[in-house]
């Protein structure tokens, strides 16, 4: 929940509870993952497999871990997970004006969909939702 707390601005209301994350561990088709820094946590991935397809949940990385490729490597190892589940395709919403769109896109993710209107922060703008998909043949 460390992570979770300095990762996500609050204005934007995207942070989980742990109750809502908890939620996950009861689910086979669910796998959270931490990133470590010696014996500190620096970030995570929550993600889901239905059927063909994987869904990122959320993705974390401490603010003063940033810019390490550690939220690179928590993207591939999702897609390690998710390609021994079965995943042939592998999807994310987030908010447009999210500066992780970069990162997505370099890896191989665009944008398949939008949502306008979406999402309504703590800070009382709307902003609207992307869709990115990345198909395991683009691998």
């Amino acid at each position: 929940m460390r992570v979770m707390d300095a990762a996500f601005d609050p204005a934007y209301g995207e942070a989980w509870s742990g109750a809502q994350l908890f939620t996950l561990f009861a689910l086979p088709s669910a796998r959270v993952a931490l990133a470590w820094d010696g014996e500190r946590p620096c970030g995570f991935y929550a993600a889901r497999i239905a059927g063909p397809e994987s869904e990122l949940l959320l993705l974390a990385v401490d603010p003063s871990d940033r810019g390490r490729g550690i939220g690179a490597r928590l993207i591939g190892d999702w897609q390690i997970w998710a390609d021994a589940q079965g995943a042939d395709d592998y999807f994310l919403e987030m908010r447009a004006d999210n500066d992780a769109v970069h990162l997505y896109a370099r890896a191989g993710f665009s944008e398949c969909g939008r949502r306008p209107a979406y999402y309504r922060g703590g800070d009382g703008v709307v902003r609207d939702a992307i869709t990115m998909r990345r198909s395991s043949t683009g691998m």
